[in-house]
């Protein structure tokens, strides 16, 4: 099996990219990761593509594990609280 994500006791269903998204997140806690590198990271990108779809997936994130796990940092990105 593959990694499984757990919420209160929930396993909680997480698309690849949300899963990559979460373990970027996870290897930098309390760390503001700036939209284009989670661009680089996460989705390959080697320039700076559209940044609304780390926007999405941090929406989507937000929804599955809970809106306070994941910190808006206005004007730099987000980080993930310890």
């Amino acid at each position: 099996g593959g990694l499984e994500v757990f919420v209160s006791g929930s396993p909680v269903a997480l698309t690849p990219t949300e899963l990559k998204l979460l373990l970027e997140f996870a290897a930098h806690p309390g760390v503001v990761l700036e939209r284009h590198t989670l661009l680089r990271n996460v989705w390959d990108y080697g320039w700076d593509g559209d940044s609304r779809v780390v926007d999405l997936c941090v929406q989507r994130l937000r929804r599955k594990l809970g809106r306070d796990r994941i910190e808006t940092v206005r004007g730099f990105g987000y980080k993930l609280r310890r």
